[in-house]
Order: structure tokens, then C-alpha cells, then sequence
């Protein structure tokens, strides 16, 4: 017999026999759901799509997307586990996700094919109560008594943020980091502290004055959101069905 998991403290974990043997098991399950899918057409497709995505992407766009899959494929189990976008690549490349939808990143492994979806802001926002005359983040050589609220402090569009606050010499208070970013939002309107965020998750809060953008020179940066799977992944229909809608609904901005 072989041993395919382990006990490590409290949790139990793939062996790396059992790391071995995974493709193999994965194999035989799609050999399984093709068959099983043999002839049928969108509305009668039976499986699982397991679909990664960050919480800001989920919260603010992802409901047309997830509609019409619905609707296409009613006996397809949809699955959306909302990760750190740093988690994101790891869980395509694990393959506990088929699709993964992100930010983009600096670089990607060969075993990954990403395309663009579209692109967004990212903007620096504080409370309508915070002191207006502390609120200058365009001149340089600056000490400033706030934190930088966030979620994801190794996201793409905060470490651009990190990099153009050091290069103004612009110092701030140790940053705090919160669960979701709604809740760095909520923080910021409390006048906690100030965040940066995607443009398209704080289009209501900007217009109806319960958050205010600080003018920074990264305002019109424009960043790209991609979908991702592993390059070995067999394209089912549900997965060919996701990756059409992603294309249709999820251009950002």
C-alpha cells in the first residue's frame, strides 16, 4: 500500500507519493466528466469549476460573470475561494483552482498561460475628516502621521504605492493590515488611517463623499487584471464556458 497522507500537527497533508500520484487521479477524473459529459450540451453538463480570485475582484465585479455561468450551466457546482492575490498563482499551479482571475504580477511561471482582461486604477483615498493640510503625497521629503491601511500588503498596485512613497521620501506610520477590503474601507472612512485601492471598489464611496482621493502622480497609472490556468489543464466545456464570460464581463474599468 502506499501512503498518500500524513499528520503534520493538527492538519493532514498530501505525502509526497501522494504529491506524485495527484496528476494521475486528476487525469482519470476528467477522463471520467468527459465521458460523462459525452454529447451533452451547456445546459446539461454536470462537474465542478473551482474558480481563485482576490476579494476586491469577487466583491465589485465578478456578480454578471457568475450570473450568466449560472444560467448557462445550471448543473455545473461553481466554486469561488477568495485568496490573497499572492495565493492566486499557487492555487492554479496546484491545481485546487482551474481559473484563477488576479492583478497582475511582475512575472508568471512557464507552466502558466495568462491573458489581459482589462485594466484599472489604483487610487490613495482618505476620510472626508481627515486634515486637509496633511494631505499633500506630491511634494517631497515629507513625515506623515498616518497608516496605510491594507489587505494585501504585497499586492501589486500596494507595492507600487511602497516604491513611489520611498522614492518622494515620503515617510508614514507602520502600516495596518486588515482582512478585506471592506473593511479597509471601513477603517479609512473611520479616519484610521488612509489606503490605496482599486479604482472600481470605491466608485460609490468617491462619489457620494464618504471617502476623498489624495492626488497622487500614480493616479493615471493603469494596471491589468489577467485570468490564468495551468498550460496542462484539459479545457472542459464549463472551463471553456468561464473563460468566454471572463472575456465578456470582467474588463475592468
Amino acid at each position: 500500500s502506499i501512503k498518500l497522507f500524513e499528520k503534520i500537527g493538527r492538519k493532514m497533508e498530501l505525502t509526497q507519493a501522494g504529491k506524485d500520484i495527484l496528476p494521475h487521479i486528476e487525469t482519470i477524473l476528467q477522463a471520467t466528466e468527459q465521458i460523462n459529459n459525452y454529447g451533452k450540451s451547456l445546459s446539461e453538463i454536470t462537474g465542478v469549476l473551482r474558480v481563485a480570485i482576490p476579494d476586491s475582484i469577487l466583491i465589485y465585479t465578478m456578480q454578471p460573470f457568475i450570473q450568466s455561468f449560472l444560467h448557462k450551466a445550471p448543473g455545473v457546482q461553481l466554486v469561488i475561494n477568495s485568496l490573497q492575490s499572492s495565493e492566486v498563482n499557487q492555487a492554479v499551479m496546484d491545481g485546487t483552482a482551474d481559473i484563477g482571475v488576479n492583478c497582475e504580477k511582475d512575472s508568471y511561471p512557464d507552466t502558466i498561460i495568462h491573458k489581459n482582461l482589462g485594466t484599472y486604477r489604483a487610487l490613495l483615498v482618505a476620510s472626508p475628516f481627515a486634515n486637509s493640510n496633511l494631505l499633500d503625497f506630491i511634494t517631497p521629503h515629507q513625515h506623515k502621521p498616518f497608516s496605510l491601511i491594507c489587505n494585501e500588503p504585497d499586492g501589486f498596485y500596494q507595492l507600487e504605492m511602497n516604491k513611489y512613497l520611498a522614492e518622494k521620501d515620503i515617510i508614514l506610520n507602520p502600516y495596518m493590515k486588515v482582512q478585506s477590503i471592506e473593511a479597509v474601507k471601513r477603517c479609512v472612512m473611520n479616519n484610521l488611517g488612509i489606503a490605496v485601492v482599486p479604482s472600481y471598489s470605491v466608485v460609490e464611496e468617491l462619489k457620494n463623499g464618504s471617502l476623498m482621493l489624495i492626488k497622487t502622480e500614480l493616479d493615471e497609472k493603469r494596471y491589468n487584471s489577467i485570468y490564468l490556468y495551468h498550460k496542462n489543464k484539459w479545457i472542459s466545456p464549463q472551463m471553456e464556458l468561464a473563460l468566454n464570460l471572463l472575456k465578456q464581463f470582467i474588463g475592468i474599468d
